[in-house]
């Protein structure tokens, strides 16, 4: 076992504090994001509370509730003495899929870039053709949903 790998993890924090997202579901939505992607697995070791602590400069009390919300949804556990470790895991696409739709996103965000959108644009039009898709998989439509006016989604 490489000692300089023991207590470290394959995921680091970062923040965005004009995302409106509490802090505590944006690590969250990180180690969610991180397990769809393939870049943590079952038995991967969390960032320790105490350097997402001194890395970010936030409350423990923060890092400690997003552990928390991990573990209430089964993709973690805190082991005593040890840390938090992934136990869960959540749909994943290969990483030949990945690859592809990669590069299908990329060239839809030239073409919108091209367009005149910008980065803002672009994440909420992704965001309404997001939700328009899960209407439609609830078997919706934004007509009966909002009585036909268009769907604005935070």
């Amino acid at each position: 076992m490489d000692i300089d790998k023991v207590g470290s993890s394959p995921i680091e924090f970062r923040l965005d504090p004009g995302s409106g997202v509490p802090t505590y579901l944006q690590l969250v939505h990180q180690v969610e994001q991180a397990l769809r992607l393939g870049y943590l697995r079952q038995g991967d070791q969390l960032p320790k509370v105490k350097d997402v602590v001194a890395g970010l400069a936030i409350n423990p009390n923060t890092v400690l509730k997003a552990y928390r919300e991990l573990e209430h949804r089964g993709l973690a556990a805190g082991r005593r003495g040890l840390g938090t470790f992934v136990e869960g895991t959540l749909d994943r696409v290969g990483l030949r899929e990945q690859a592809a739709l990669r590069k299908s996103m990329l060239a839809w965000m030239r073409t919108a870039s091209e367009a005149g959108l910008d980065e803002e644009g672009m994440s909420a039009l992704f965001t309404a053709a997001l939700h328009e898709l899960r209407q439609s998989r609830a078997g919706r439509t934004d007509e009966e949903d909002d009585g036909g006016r268009a769907a604005v989604v935070p």
